[in-house]
């Protein structure tokens, strides 16, 4: 049986998210336009497209790293202003303190999040066990595989207590094994850990497998194409199919792109 976390009592609630015409982009060139998407209270919702389609633009934008050109997010119908501890971004790469050894970078945001001194180390015990590193708390970021490394991540995005995890193609970089167990993970976790999330991914298998439902995305200037409700007792291959009927769908209507919109992503 696996531990439960620590002190949950002090969990938030998973948050409300609302995007209303968002229209978002680098240097004056939008690489979303008009983008509405609802985040319910403790759903996953996957934002899927082709590669460089402007959905890393949409994350960063709810995080507060990036101002809209136009249109609202609002987290519980409060309009955001800038980053916020609510809002947890998760990057492909991990972004672990490499001085740090992984219980460290985990005790780490226990205190930012001002846990007493005394605690910190038995939660992030308890969050390094849960995501399946026990006997590695005290390896250093480059002593870990890259999906030990995201697990640390996973561990320490946790111990911040976010009410909404914006995860930006977590594992992106991972071989299909490590993916798959990662996968897993997430949501074993997410059944335990109640948060609403936004996921970013080109993978159709991916976003079927881990999303309440799934927004599909225009090449860039990304567009919503279509939204496709997940039914996680029916036969996956229909989700699927949903998904890239849209994609062709948005193909066939989307106009002609500018070289000159290439920039981030």
């Amino acid at each position: 049986m696996s531990t439960p976390l620590v002190d949950s009592a002090l969990d938030s609630d998973p948050a409300a998210v609302r995007i209303r015409g968002l229209t978002a982009g680098y240097q004056g060139c939008p690489a979303v336009t008009g983008i509405d998407v609802d985040v319910e209270p403790g759903e996953v919702v996957i934002l899927f497209g082709p590669s460089g389609c402007g959905k890393s633009t949409i994350l960063r934008a709810v995080a507060g790293l990036l101002a809209p050109i136009a249109g609202t997010i609002e987290i519980d119908g409060i309009p955001i202003e800038g980053t916020s501890a609510e809002r947890a971004l998760v990057f492909q790469e991990d972004a672990l303190l490499p001085w740090r050894s992984a219980q460290a970078n985990v005790e780490l945001a226990l205190a930012l999040r001002g846990v007493p001194r005394a605690r910190r180390r038995t939660e992030a015990s308890v969050l390094i066990e849960r995501v399946g590193l026990a006997g590695f708390a005290r390896h250093l970021p480059r002593q870990l595989s890259g999906g030990m490394r995201q697990r640390v991540q996973l561990a320490r995005t946790l111990a911040s207590r976010p009410r909404v995890m914006l995860m930006d193609e977590p594992f992106g970089a991972l071989d299909a094994q490590t993916r798959a167990s990662m996968q897993a993970l997430v949501l074993e976790v997410w059944s335990q850990y109640r948060t609403s999330v936004l996921f970013v991914t080109h993978d159709v298998n991916e976003a079927v497998l881990l999303g309440d439902r799934i927004c599909v995305l225009t090449s860039r200037p990304a567009r919503l194409s279509a939204v496709v409700d997940v039914a996680k007792d029916a036969d996956a291959s229909a989700a699927v199919e949903q998904i890239e009927l849209a994609l062709a769908a948005a193909r066939a209507i989307e106009p002609s792109q500018s070289t000159s919109s290439s920039v981030g992503s």
